[in-house]
């Protein structure tokens, strides 16, 4: 028990590390690289070689039944990838995780029919709306040209529920799990879903751009770029060792709340975003409503532990001594 917590804990802080230097790198890259699939695409390339070379050992296929299952997500990953990409180009930082803070109300309502649904409580419902409120708070403040903006926020959100809730019903030993190593699993959503970003690339004509956009890159955005590789193939591996041990509720609500570490960077840090009274106090308040969800999931649990037959145990260790 205290292993699987302690599992739990190190891949949700990987995940996280991930997830912000992710987010902040590809706002830099996609600036400076404006070919938004083929950025996607070199970075799934990346993922799939170095998993082929270096973690060829650990794939692991149970069935091709399982293989197939799979690929369902691939669609959704590499639609969150892309529409990711296009939502930092077009909006803020801090509007992109705000409007991604609504998220877990969708994942919370499906997960409800899993076969092993999730507990929801009021303090859940109620930590979420509370994060729902601050996200209205801060996009009531925005202008008409963040509109664009706001639909690649909102579409990326949407897929972004739906691959997460996949994922969790095939990662999850307690739902419908597939016989793969997580190795596997992240090579099949890189290697599979490099081939429609390369095609959508082709068609986009952005591979004729290609030679004149990288010889305009200065050192530091090659670096930079090279930084959203190594990241990419952390987070993909991450992610789904992350949500193989919690439930997708969970894991949307931990990407949303990690984020707004970087809503401090862009406003205080880098000054690269002016924020409103109204649109700090909805930040802090989503943020709140993510420290309520902890809370609220952290008695759940306890209760659940509390509920735990202890008397079978006490009768086996009878028969052991008999």
């Amino acid at each position: 028990m205290v292993a699987d917590k302690t599992q739990t804990i190190i891949a949700a802080g990987c995940f996280c590390f991930c997830s912000i230097g992710m987010l902040y790198f590809n706002k830099i890259a996609v600036g400076a690289f404006p070919l938004e699939c083929s950025l996607v695409a070199l970075q799934m390339a990346f993922a799939a070689v170095s998993l082929l070379v270096g973690g060829w050992q650990s794939l692991h296929v149970g069935s091709a039944k399982d293989l197939l299952r799979w690929c369902m997500v691939v669609p959704f990953f590499t639609g969150m990838l892309l529409s990711s990409i296009l939502a930092l180009k077009h909006a803020s930082m801090s509007l992109v995780i705000t409007l991604r803070a609504l998220s877990p109300l969708g994942s919370l309502l499906v997960e409800r029919f899993y076969p092993d649904p999730l507990e929801v409580s009021t303090g859940v419902v109620l930590s979420i709306i509370v994060m729902a409120l601050g996200g209205t708070m801060y996009c009531s403040q925005l202008d008409h040209s963040h509109l664009q903006g706001v639909f690649w926020v909102i579409l990326n959100a949407i897929i972004a529920v739906c691959d997460r809730l996949l994922q969790r019903l095939m990662l999850s030993k307690d739902q419908n799990p597939v016989d793969l190593s997580k190795t596997t699993c992240t090579l099949i959503n890189n290697g599979c879903g490099l081939i429609p970003v390369a095609i959508a690339a082709y068609c986009m004509g952005e591979f004729s751009e290609v030679p004149h956009v990288v010889a305009q890159l200065t050192l530091w955005h090659k670096v930079v770029i090279a930084l959203t590789c190594v990241i990419g193939l952390g987070i993909s591996y991450c992610g789904i060792w992350a949500q193989s041990l919690i439930s997708a509720t969970s894991f949307l609500v931990m990407t949303n709340a990690n984020k707004f570490v970087i809503i401090g960077i862009e406003a205080f840090g880098l000054h690269t975003k002016v924020l409103s009274r109204t649109q700090t106090i909805g930040a802090s308040v989503t943020l709140i409503g993510a420290c309520l969800y902890a809370q609220a999931r952290k008695k759940i649990e306890a209760k659940a532990k509390e509920k735990q037959p202890i008397l079978p145990v006490q009768n086996e260790a009878k028969k052991v001594q008999m």
